[in-house]
């Protein structure tokens, strides 16, 4: 990549976190306006949990193959592609007229969205170099954060209007992205080489079936079918569940996929990798991943479950659910901003570790604080202390993870890295949001059964509220014959945040740990990995 003037690199970074914005917002912004999506097409419950996960699991399942083409056709090139395909899917999904055509607009922008995120850290990384790389990681790392608050936010606020509205939005945005990277930014150099087919067809089948696992298990059974699945009139309703199956050929998928990879790497028949796994023996690159996955698992998972606790137990609209996770984005940001002047004191590495610290401590008084009256201000402080730890964490774990790699497999890299940092994004939700559920569960039946009510009138009210995730509470609430009931279940609720956000903190400090096996790096530009 030529040299740029330095006005036109941060510029162009403010274009490529923009559209790295957009498309966190618009895997938050959903599970928002779900209620309105339902009201205005109907759509039944199996449609709205494709509606919200489809979107998650193409993105995870094509990271890596973009990461490859992000080499192969330049990683600006692909980006841009991205953010067109974006705008022409939000379009698709502002428009819908049922659910299914949504669902397939979500797909749609799942796609795109795996095009934007992996070649917009290639393009920071190939941008900048030393001091400038760790601050512009800083930015890209916090914009996630923030853009994760802000989701719910805005979903809040454009559904009082129209939820169509929520996809609507991101087209001004994709045409101002679009005319800043193209400007601002010059054209990604290209290697020469071709796409590793069957490996393609093995990596997204694999990552594609581990991130259905992940983010459906709790719905449809870990091992035994609890609830049937339909796609496309087809119904799975018994037998081994659909996650177990997942799980299964996602493992056997995934490892002939790393052993072909490993073939192709020691020169195994005349096409490249689509992964090369030889990158793995760098160190920062190797430990840095894992603690990418480790970080994920206990960074955003209490994102799937504190947006419930706060409208369905503290009795917040959506909206004023999405302005109490408004400390979050500001603490990220402030740490953005903060790791620029802290830069020449401590190295990436430390900041990670300053962030994950923090992020400790944050959690810690969430669920120390975590009551059916809970009061604001104290939710308000201890999200505030999280921010500011995802903002040092979440970003400087990437400077530190492609530090050393070499520019030919920064596209590599970058897909590695981001499928990474999915896997344990999708990881955390699956653990999280099912400790939250068991914990409610199990603690509202016990209070019902404890207060003398028969075992199935219990279990019917524990159903209930488990399977509405908290929204059957207020009108159980509104009836003074379940009021009680009502109490309970917002009691247990809150116990369920307490445990996710504890849980959340022991993953937390274990990926502190995981940093210690992290060796800062002092080269400048990564090594150089011949091909046998």
């Amino acid at each position: 990549m030529t040299a740029q003037s330095p006005p036109r690199r941060w510029l162009g970074l403010i274009a490529v976190t923009l559209g790295v914005a957009l498309i966190v917002v618009d895997a938050t912004i959903v599970n928002v306006i779900v209620p309105s999506i339902v009201g205005d097409l109907g759509v039944s419950s199996g449609e709205v949990q494709w509606v919200q996960e489809s979107y998650a699991i193409v993105l995870a399942a094509l990271l890596l193959l973009v990461g490859r083409l992000a080499d192969l056709l330049g990683a600006r090139r692909v980006f841009l592609a991205g953010v067109v395909m974006f705008g022409v899917t939000s379009v698709f999904a502002a428009l819908a007229p049922s659910g299914g055509l949504l669902i397939l607009a979500r797909f749609l922008q799942g796609v795109a969205a795996a095009m934007i995120l992996p070649t917009s850290l290639a393009l920071v990384n190939a941008t900048f170099t030393g001091r400038e790389r760790g601050r512009a990681f800083a930015v890209w790392g916090s914009t996630i954060g923030a853009a994760a608050a802000v989701g719910p936010l805005l979903g809040g606020a454009l559904a009082e209007i129209s939820w169509r509205w929520a996809f609507g939005i991101n087209i001004p945005l994709v045409v101002l992205i679009f005319l800043g990277v193209r400007t601002l930014l010059a054209p990604s150099p290209r290697t020469s080489g071709r796409i590793d087919l069957p490996g393609a067809v093995l990596s997204v089948v694999g990552l594609g079936l581990l991130a259905f696992a992940l983010v459906e298990g709790r719905t449809y059974g870990w091992v035994t079918t609890v609830h049937p699945l339909d796609v496309a009139g087809l119904s799975w309703d018994c037998g081994p569940s659909p996650v177990l199956v997942s799980l299964l050929v996602s493992a056997v998928a995934l490892l002939v996929f790393v052993r072909r990879q490993a073939a192709l790497g020691r020169g195994g028949g005349g096409t490249q990798p689509l992964m090369d796994v030889r990158l793995f023996s760098i160190g920062s690159f190797r430990n840095g991943n894992v603690a990418t996955v480790l970080i994920g698992l206990g960074e955003f998972g209490i994102m799937a479950v504190l947006p419930l606790w706060l409208q369905f137990t503290l009795g917040y609209s959506a909206l004023q659910a999405g302005l109490a996770l408004v400390p979050l984005a500001v603490g990220s940001f402030v740490a953005s901003g903060a790791s620029f002047g802290m830069a020449s004191a401590l190295s990436p590495l430390a900041l990670v570790r300053l962030g994950l610290a923090l992020e400790v401590v944050g959690l810690a008084g969430l669920g120390l604080i975590a009551t059916p009256d809970s009061a604001w201000w104290p939710i308000s402080l201890a999200l505030l202390v999280y921010g500011v730890g995802v903002g040092f964490a979440s970003a400087q774990v990437t400077n530190v993870v492609l530090a050393d790699v070499p520019a030919d497999s920064a596209g590599q890299g970058a897909g590695i890295q981001s499928a990474a940092r999915e896997l344990g994004f999708a990881l955390g939700i699956a653990v999280l949001t099912t400790a939250f559920f068991s914990v409610l569960g199990t603690t509202l039946h016990q209070r019902l059964v404890s207060s003398g009510m028969r075992e199935p009138l219990s279990d019917q009210h524990t159903a209930a509220v488990t399977d509405s995730a908290g929204a059957a509470i207020a009108p159980l609430a509104a009836d003074p014959r379940t009021a009680a009931v009502a109490e309970a279940a917002q009691a247990a609720m809150s116990q369920g945040l307490s445990m996710a956000a504890c849980l959340a903190v022991g993953l937390l400090v274990l990926a502190l740990v995981a940093t210690a096996a992290v060796r800062p790096s002092t080269a400048t530009t990564g090594p150089t990995l011949t091909h046998a």
